[in-house]
């Protein structure tokens, strides 16, 4: 038995400045920025509250786009559930899965991103349910 839930909706900018695209989608949305978190340089924050979806605005290098991500406390049978449904694996990047759905959209498999999932997302049995 694992959990899954809608983790973060990732805004995949390919700009130069990222920090002026992050102000773009903070006043776009009415979100305030984050604290930068040095370790992460290609990622900023727009804050959200505990019971909504993160928003991280990405420098990338391919095509702008939005792409969303699975929290999961057991990636190996979140991947498994999902190539289940017809996902496919597109590569292990770091200590994710990018996948995607059968219908063309990318999408990535994470570990939680705030803390335990346990009575907070779905609950998946080892039959996919």
């Amino acid at each position: 038995m694992h959990h899954s839930r809608l983790s973060t909706f990732v805004i995949d900018c390919k700009v130069g400045d990222l920090d002026a695209a992050t102000r773009f989608w903070s006043a776009a949305l009415g979100r305030k920025v984050a604290p930068v978190d040095a370790d992460s340089p290609n990622y900023r924050e727009l804050e959200a509250k505990p019971e909504e979806p993160m928003l991280l605005i990405q420098q990338v290098e391919h095509e702008s786009r939005i792409h969303l991500d699975i929290e999961a406390d057991d990636l190996d049978a979140e991947l498994e559930r999902l190539e289940a449904l017809g996902a496919k694996r597109v590569a292990y990047v770091k200590r994710w899965w990018v996948m995607e759905a059968p219908t063309g959209q990318r999408f990535c498999i994470v570990r939680p991103q705030r803390g335990p999932l346990e009575g907070r997302a779905n609950v998946w049995d080892g039959e996919g349910r």
